[in-house]
């Protein structure tokens, strides 16, 4: 069997490897202690005997989450880490700054199936989905090297969460963990393209995690051309399946619209959207485009987006402007890539 990554483990986990392997019970809770603080290196676990550790690098995965490079945003100090992971694999993780605090956005895969005509993820390639534990890093590492909480996650990099389903609830239970790291449910959003029959499962959990769906279309025809998932599930199909899941769970779903020149901005799109939408618990996160070099799609003037925003407010669909940010960095929605091609 492979090695398990380090964070992969909980408290239960270490307990049995100890018991397995002639440890003193109480050291599972020291080696707990310091790989919730994101430590990923035996050799910083000073209160743990040199023969413990080299029997953990024994059996399972240390040092395998490096920092390759560290890009820092002049515009707002948005901190974008790319990660090294133990097979290869190259992924990017962003922390933002808030008036509430640090958020990450964290990537669920090395490379992204969808093939999204708009996401510099899709032009990358397919590495792996992540473990669960690689998802935890994200934060954990992330928080250690900020040397600041992080408050609130979002799974919203690289990657499509649902494509990584088990691996996906086995990180929200590890967050979750009050012996471990400690983060309520409402403070996690998980935003999927709309693989509906995930959804639908996700929604049986009547979990309090946030959904965010990417929709950026209010119809078929245009959802088809820039979203491939479209043709496995319909816009009736997804938008039932999203009733469901707000009557489930009674948690207000969020609908991530990107705004693109001449795609889906017009005030025409704006109404069906609405129509579309009436009477569901639901908010419009509106995104003007973030562009990237390879790219056919264009950003919206301000005037476009603003009345578009305006129009679905108009029509009672409660809908934000996203302020974007790390754009000068590539951290913004849509720009994060696997590999490192473009080291400038």
């Amino acid at each position: 069997m492979d090695k398990r990554f380090c964070l992969d483990l909980d408290l239960a986990d270490l307990k049995k490897w100890c018991e397995e392997r002639s440890v003193k019970p109480f050291r599972a809770a020291q080696i707990y202690d310091w790989l919730k603080k994101g430590v990923t290196d035996t050799s910083d676990m000073t209160n743990v005997p040199k023969d413990v550790r080299t029997m953990l690098g024994e059996d399972f995965i240390f040092g395998g989450f490096k920092v390759l490079q560290k890009f820092v945003s002049e515009i707002d100090g948005t901190t974008k880490f790319v990660y090294l992971l133990h097979d290869g694999n190259i992924i990017e993780t962003v922390v933002m700054r808030y008036n509430t605090g640090l958020s990450v956005c964290i990537s669920s895969q090395a490379g992204c199936k969808m093939g999204c005509k708009f996401c510099a993820s899709a032009k990358a390639g397919f590495g792996r989905s992540l473990s669960a534990g690689e998802l935890v890093a994200q934060v954990t590492v992330s928080q250690k090297l900020m040397g600041e909480k992080i408050r609130n996650v979002v799974v919203m990099g690289i990657g499509e969460p649902f494509d990584n389903f088990d691996n996906l609830l086995r990180f929200i239970e590890l967050m979750n963990d009050p012996e471990g790291v400690g983060m309520g449910a409402r403070h996690i959003t998980v935003s999927t393209c709309g693989i509906v029959p995930k959804l639908n499962e996700f929604a049986q959990l009547r979990s309090q995690v946030n959904i965010a769906v990417s929709l950026h279309a209010p119809n078929d025809a245009i959802r088809l051309k820039i979203m491939p998932i479209a043709k496995a599930y319909d816009m009736k199909t997804l938008m039932d399946s999203c009733r469901e899941y707000t009557k489930l769970t009674g948690r207000r779903i969020t609908f991530e619209y990107s705004l693109f020149s001449g795609v889906n901005d017009s005030i025409e799109c704006a109404e069906e959207l609405a129509k579309r939408l009436k009477g569901m618990l639901c908010h419009v996160n509106l995104i003007a485009a973030n562009e990237f070099p390879g790219s056919d799609f264009r950003r919206p003037d301000k005037k476009t987006v603003e009345a578009f925003r305006k129009a679905l407010c108009d029509r009672g669909i409660n809908a934000t402007l996203r302020r974007e940010m790390g754009t000068d960095i590539m951290a913004a929605c849509g720009q994060l890539r696997r590999g490192m091609e473009n080291k400038e």
